[in-house]
């Protein structure tokens, strides 16, 4: 059987689930500088001015990058198996879910995929939305409420639905 985590990851893990749910969880919504902390000393690299909710799930704080003033809001799911990179800007809303994982189907076993994947700055990823898998959304994008996005997203894109698909574009304005 393949070994997917390091003795390292295995430590980080066990840390994690105990500091996750008692010092993270539990913080008042406004304790944004006391969770920037927990992630930062659990090896998050954030940028200045992140607001995590205490509801956000993520899986492991060491494989998540974030640019300045990112917003990643109620009951996110951050399932980053590989590392997720989110830019400057950015907001993520309540109930997405950030898939940095997935399985081979052509292996016999269904070998574990840490693929990660990249958000560009100043793009918002709406309500529901799901973004998949070693997906990379370009800068200013927006991913629209409950929109399934399993392939990339070029900048200033609007997609949506199920799959996404191109709604519009994002002008200069």
């Amino acid at each position: 059987m393949p070994k997917y985590y390091s003795t390292k990851e295995i430590i980080l893990r066990a840390i994690w689930a105990v500091v996750e749910p008692v010092f993270f969880r539990l913080s008042p919504r406004l304790f944004y500088s006391w969770r920037n902390m927990i992630l930062r000393l659990m090896g998050a690299k954030l940028g200045k001015n992140v607001r995590v909710f205490p509801t956000t799930k993520i899986t492991f704080p060491w494989l998540l990058t974030t640019g300045d003033n990112v917003v990643i809001s109620w009951n996110v799911r951050v399932y980053n198996l590989g590392t997720i990179t989110i830019g400057s800007g950015t907001v993520v809303s309540q109930h997405a879910h950030l898939c940095g994982g997935t399985h081979d189907h052509r292996s016999p076993d269904f070998t574990l995929l840490r693929t990660g994947l990249t958000i560009g700055s100043k793009c918002w990823i709406a309500a529901d939305a799901f973004v998949g898998p070693g997906v990379v959304i370009g800068d200013r994008a927006i991913v629209g409420a409950r929109a399934v996005v399993v392939h990339n997203v070029e900048p200033r894109t609007i997609v949506a639905g199920n799959p996404a698909k191109v709604v519009g574009n994002i002008s200069d304005n």
